[in-house]
């Protein structure tokens, strides 16, 4: 089968790169040249943290999806903020039986693909691993410490999806990802979806690393505060989060290699000064919360603290005396 990799940023060329080395046929997909350029000539360095190196090779590159032709499966991981310019830039490549595929950050992504195909072609899931593009060319998985690391599942079930699925799931794990293709994957994008608000926006609001968040006079509270207002907002919605549960899941992975890098949303404010996601994590909750009458007033507050800093990187001291 041949898949596209839409976006080849952090998250996509260490999701390729594991996808690469289980045996897949894959071209990413990305406006970056010199990244695209430095993996299609000399293949991509690919760490998972903390010291296990590969040099994955076979990668074909392009810019655009204007003359890669069909797909079967086209995966996309952009920002989430994206997704609508990502699948418009990608219809080339898209065909009445390809599958299209999200494995981003965030809640709700599956309802934009959802406009390009039907159900049954429609699958969504995410990783809980931490991801860094250390160079064109070269990038750094953090694997958390959870059994599986790659937890995807389809709208509908269907002949065509269920064969992509499996293979997907096939690929990660040989690639050194264990992965799983669930009949419903909601429970596991819900609970990635706390990992995301809670230490992405943190992070980027404090200025620290994971490992950081976990001190038990100040970080912690925080955790556990946030933590009960998104497993509030999911039942409501009808999804099981037991908050107990995930927070014992937070104390034991506390010293996994995730706890020693930046958070894509820390990336994202602190080093390249760009918009985040925030609008499709602690946004989607805080809006969940008012439609549903439940109370989100930490997520609420902190997505405002993050859209205004978004806004004004111009303005931000010292830039501005």
């Amino acid at each position: 089968m041949k898949f596209a990799m839409v976006g080849a940023g952090a998250a996509g060329s260490c999701f390729a790169s594991y996808l690469r080395r289980g045996g897949m046929d894959i071209i990413l997909v990305d406006r970056y040249r010199e990244h695209m350029d430095k993996v299609a000539a000399d293949g991509m360095d690919f760490t998972i943290a903390p010291d296990t190196h590969y040099h994955v090779t076979g990668f074909k590159t392009a810019y655009n999806a204007d003359d890669i032709g069909i797909m079967d499966a086209v995966i996309f991981v952009t920002k989430a903020t994206q997704i609508e310019s990502a699948l418009e830039t990608a219809k080339p490549c898209i065909g009445p039986d390809t599958v299209l595929i999200s494995l981003m950050n965030g809640i709700g992504n599956e309802d934009y693909l959802l406009k390009y195909a039907a159900p049954d072609h429609v699958l969504f899931g995410s990783g809980v691993m931490g991801t860094f593009l250390s160079a064109p060319g070269a990038c750094v998985a953090s694997p958390g410490k959870e059994a599986i690391q790659m937890n995807f599942g389809p709208v509908k079930h269907g002949e065509k999806i269920d064969e992509v699925g499996s293979y997907l799931e096939r690929c990660f794990t040989d690639g050194g990802c264990p992965a799983k293709y669930w009949d419903d994957v909601n429970p596991k994008i819900w609970w990635k979806a706390a990992d995301n608000c809670i230490f992405n926006s943190l992070s980027a609001m404090l200025r620290l690393k994971s490992k950081y968040l976990y001190d038990l006079e100040d970080g912690w509270p925080l955790i556990q505060m946030m933590a009960h207002e998104i497993c509030d907002v999911a039942h409501a919605k009808g999804i099981e989060m037991d908050v107990n549960k995930y927070l014992d899941y937070q104390w034991d992975r506390r010293n996994t290699p995730i706890k020693n890098y930046y958070p894509s949303m820390a990336q994202d404010m602190l080093i390249h000064e760009r918009q985040t996601e925030i609008s499709t994590m602690n946004g989607v909750i805080a809006r969940y919360g008012k439609e549903l009458g439940v109370p989100t007033p930490l997520n609420e507050i902190i997505t405002h603290m993050i859209s205004l800093t978004q806004k004004n990187y111009d303005h931000l001291y010292p830039k501005e005396q």
